[in-house]
C-alpha cells in the first residue's frame, strides 16, 4: 500500500513519456498537479487520523524496506504540497510545450525520490532516494541553461558529491560494524558495539553529509547561489522541500531511528545549529536581492531545527519536527511572493522596489503573515515551534543556546521588517504605478499557504500539539 507513494509518480512519468507525445504534453501539467495534490491530501488525512493505514506500515517494494510513521507522513504532506505549489508557479515562468513537459517530468522524479526518503527503513535505500532527489534538484537548478544557472548547479553538484562521499563512507563503516542495513538492526548493533571510535567516526561522516545537504554553516557555500540562480519555481521547490527532505528530515530520521543521541553528537548539533542561526541571520541583513535574502534566512531557520535536535529530548525532537513543517510552509510562501514580485516588476533588487502592497495587496498581506511567522510572532505557527525550541533548550539546561535562539529571533524580525519596508510599504514609485497583482496561479498558492500558517497557529494550542509530539 505505502509503495504507491513511490511507484505512482514513476508509473505516471513512464506513461506520460510513451508515444502520443502531443497529447501527453497537453495533459502532463494537470496530471502532475493532481498527483501532488492528492498526495498532500492523503498524507494530511493520515496525520489527522482520518485515514488509518498504519496497519500496513511495513511492506516490500523490490529490495526496499518500506515503512511510515507521523514523521514520514509529515514529509509526504510537505512534499506533495510544495511540488503542487511549484507546478502552479511554473505556469508563469516555464513555457508551455516541451519545456514545461520536461519541467513537470523532473518534478515527478523529485516527488518520488523524496517520498522514498520518507518511507525508507534501511540506510542504503535512504541513500539511494537521497541521490535520486539530489540529481533531479541539480538538473532543475540548471533548467534555464544560462551562465548563472550553470554556476549555481555546479556548486550544488560539487558539494553534493562531497556529501555523497561522506555518506557512502559512513554506510560502509556502519555495515562493517553491524552487518546489516536496516534501521533497527543498525541501532541495536551500534548500541552494543565496542568499536566506539569507529562508530563515532561513521556517525560524524554521515552528519557532515547531511549538513551539506541541509546547507548548515559551515557547509552552506552552495545554497545561496543555487536558490538565487535557479528559476523561480525551482527556488520554491528547493527552499520549500528539497533541502528539508535531503538534509533536515533525514537528520531527524537518522538520529531518532538509527544513531540515537550521545554527548559528542549533541554538542556538534548544538554548535552547528547555533552557528547557522547566527551567521544566517547576520548575513541576511546585508542582502538586497529578494531571493538571496530568503536563501540566507533559510540557513538560519535550519539552524533552529538542528539546535532543537541537539537537546536530545522528546520535546526537542517534537520541536524540530514542528519547525520543519512550519519552515516548509512559510518559506515556500515567501518564495512564491518573491516569484510574484519578480514576474510583475522584472526585478528582485529590493532597493528598486517600494510600496508594492498598494498594487499587489494579496502578495503584500501574505508576505507580512509569512514574515511574522518566521520571526516567531504569535499567534502564527512559527511562534509555537520557536517557543517549543526555546523551552526544549532551557529545560535541557542549555541556557546559552536558548538565549542565542531568542536574540536571533529578534534579528529575524529585523531583517523581515526591513524586507517589508523596502518591498511592500511606503509610497509606491512612479515607475511601479502600472504594476498589478499576480496571476491566479501565483495568488492561490499564497492564500493556501498563508491560511495554513494562520490556521495551524490558532489551532495548535488546542489540538495539534499531540500530532507533532505523538
Amino acid at each position: 500500500m505505502l509503495s504507491i507513494f513511490i511507484t505512482i509518480p514513476l508509473i505516471a512519468l513512464i506513461i506520460l513519456n510513451l508515444p502520443l507525445r502531443a497529447l501527453m504534453t497537453r495533459i502532463i501539467f494537470i496530471s502532475g498537479l493532481a498527483l501532488s495534490f492528492i498526495q498532500a491530501v492523503a498524507a494530511a488525512l493520515a496525520i489527522l487520523g482520518l485515514w488509518d493505514i498504519r496497519g500496513l506500515s511495513v511492506s516490500s517494494f523490490f529490495r526496499f524496506n518500506i515503512g511510515v510513521d507521523n514523521l514520514g507522513f509529515l514529509l509526504l504532506f510537505c512534499n506533495g504540497l510544495v511540488i503542487f505549489v511549484a507546478m502552479l508557479v511554473s505556469r508563469s515562468f516555464v513555457e508551455a510545450g516541451e519545456k514545461r513537459f520536461n519541467f513537470v517530468s523532473l518534478l515527478l522524479i523529485a516527488l518520488s525520490g523524496a517520498n522514498g526518503i520518507a518511507l525508507a527503513r534501511d540506510i542504503f535505500s535512504l541513500y539511494v532516494f537521497i541521490e535520486v532527489t539530489s540529481i533531479s534538484a541539480f538538473i532543475l537548478i540548471s533548467f534555464d541553461k544560462n551562465r548563472d544557472a550553470f554556476e549555481g548547479a555546479f556548486k550544488y553538484l560539487l558539494l553534493s558529491s562531497v556529501a555523497t562521499v561522506f555518506m557512502l563512507s559512513s554506510i560502509a563503516l556502519i555495515f562493517l560494524v553491524s552487518g546489516d542495513m536496516g534501521f533497527e538492526a543498525i541501532r541495536a548493533a551500534l548500541a552494543g558495539s565496542t568499536h566506539t571510535f569507529l562508530v563515532l567516526f561513521a556517525i560524524g561522516l554521515f552528519l557532515c553529509g547531511l549538513f551539506v545537504k541541509a546547507g548548515a554553516v559551515p557547509f552552506h557555500g552552495w545554497l545561496a547561489d543555487a536558490y538565487t540562480c535557479a528559476p523561480a519555481p525551482v527556488s520554491v521547490y528547493l527552499a520549500g522541500i528539497a533541502t528539508k527532505a535531503l538534509g533536515v528530515y533525514t537528520l531527524i530520521r537518522i538520529l531518532v531511528s538509527v544513531f540515537g543521541f550521545n554527548t559528542p553528537v549533541n554538542k556538534v548539533l548544538l554548535f552547528v545549529g547555533a552557528l547557522s542561526v547566527v551567521v544566517g541571520a547576520i548575513v541576511t541583513l546585508a542582502q538586497t536581492d529578494f531571493k538571496r535574502m530568503l536563501a540566507y534566512s533559510s540557513i538560519s531557520q535550519v539552524g533552529y531545527i538542528v539546535l532543537a535536535l541537539g537537546c536530545a529530548t522528546p520535546l526537542g525532537i517534537a520541536a524540530a519536527a514542528f519547525h520543519f513543517f512550519n519552515h516548509a510552509i512559510f518559506k515556500t510562501l515567501l518564495f512564491v511572493n518573491s516569484a510574484t514580485v519578480e514576474k510583475q516588476t522584472g526585478t528582485r533588487d529590493m532597493d528598486k522596489l517600494v510600496g508594492l502592497a498598494q498594487r499587489m495587496p494579496v502578495t503584500g498581506i501574505t508576505s507580512v503573515l509569512a514574515s511574522l511567522s518566521i520571526a516567531g510572532v504569535p499567534p502564527l505557527a512559527g511562534f509555537w515551534s520557536k517557543l517549543l525550541i526555546i523551552i526544549a533548550l532551557w529545560s535541557s539546561t542549555h541556557y546559552n543556546y536558548a538565549v542565542i535562539a531568542v536574540l536571533a529571533s529578534l534579528l529575524t524580525l529585523t531583517y523581515m521588517l526591513l524586507m517589508q519596508r523596502k518591498v511592500f510599504f511606503g509610497r509606491i514609485s512612479d515607475h511601479l504605478s502600472p504594476i498589478k497583482e499576480g496571476a491566479w496561479n501565483l495568488i492561490i498558492p499564497s492564500i493556501i499557504l498563508a491560511g495554513i500558517t494562520v490556521g495551524v497557529g490558532i489551532l495548535f494550542p488546542f489540538n495539534l500539539c499531540r500530532l507533532v509530539i505523538r
